[in-house]
């Protein structure tokens, strides 16, 4: 397939071309929503498309940016046929970036309700992928294939700081990553907003999708309580423990405050999704334990919530 090819699928998997649809054909009808996928190759865009089109959206792969705004037009014209668009996009080149960014402000124009998705990965994880499928990183030209994650990650930088959500992979596999996606439009009715609290440990580093970063270090380390240290933060006595030192208690209560602050401007500024990074020095203890009090805080408050443990059985 050429850059400037697009393939449309419907959620049987059935082939549509864009130019069987004519603007005659149909009665107006109400914008569609828009997702737009993007990211850094090997990172897992087509695994998300293909959970967004499991999930009934109507995904065209491979769209060039300056036919954006047409699709969107075309599904408004379905009679409600295809209200939920997906359109996966890369970046090649300048060019193509441009284009991307004129079709991104005349769909703000015309009142579109986007967002986008950004699948990022390190830079570790991608090179070992495409080694594997023993395959050139499509910038790297008759460099190497770090090269062409370079350049690919410097075009994508601006798009990468205006997305809605940024998922890393890195560390994911193919069904956590559909579960992330799942997770995040499965159902009909979008909530107000969504959490994702990830526990980890500062000695795997900082989780690169983070919004919010909490730091539990400040509380003494169960690991240095024998009869503690084979079990983690989701075991009663771990958690006792941790919330029976000074300040434990009073961070909880004082942060969750803040975050109600904080998701109440979320919600004015249409940010639908936020995840907040607990971490320890190992993720396997402290930030575990906090990090399912937290979570817990935000369900009661009506924030639909989802724990994810990234380092939790790494040591």
């Amino acid at each position: 397939m050429t850059e400037h090819e697009a393939t449309v699928h419907d959620r049987d998997g059935a082939q549509v071309s864009t130019a069987s649809v004519e603007a005659g054909e149909a009665a107006e009808a109400a914008i569609p929503e828009l997702v737009i996928i993007s990211g850094m190759s090997g990172a897992g865009r087509s695994t998300a498309a293909k959970c967004l089109e499991d999930l009934g959206w109507f995904v065209v792969d491979n769209l060039p940016p300056a036919l954006i705004t047409t699709m969107v037009e075309l599904g408004a014209r379905s009679q409600g046929n295809v209200a939920r668009i997906a359109v996966v996009v890369d970046v090649r080149g300048r060019r193509f970036f441009d284009n991307l960014r004129e079709s991104l402000a005349d769909l703000d124009t015309r009142g579109v309700t986007r967002r986008t998705v950004f699948l990022e990965s390190s830079d570790e994880a991608l090179v070992r992928r495409f080694e594997s499928v023993r395959r050139p990183h499509p910038l790297q030209g008759d460099g190497r294939i770090v090269d062409g994650i370079a350049a690919e990650r410097d075009l994508l930088r601006e798009l990468r700081g205006d997305a809605d959500l940024v998922i890393d992979t890195s560390s994911l596999n193919v069904h956590e990553l559909r579960a992330k996606m799942d997770a995040r439009f499965a159902g009909d009715e979008e909530p107000e907003l969504r959490a994702t609290v990830m526990s980890f440990g500062y000695k795997y580093g900082l989780p690169v999708d983070a919004d919010l970063v909490v730091d539990c270090r400040f509380i003494p380390n169960p690991h240095w309580v024998p009869e503690l240290r084979p079990f983690t933060g989701l075991s009663p006595e771990v958690s006792d423990y941790v919330f029976e030192q000074p300040g434990s208690k009073e961070f909880l209560d004082r942060y969750s405050e803040l975050l109600q602050l904080i998701a109440a401007g979320y919600r004015r500024e249409g940010k639908r999704y936020v995840t907040i990074a607990v971490g320890c020095t190992g993720g396997k203890h402290r930030s575990v334990a906090m990090s399912e009090k937290l979570a817990a805080r935000l369900a009661s408050e009506g924030v639909e919530t989802v724990v994810v443990h990234r380092d939790m059985g790494r040591e």
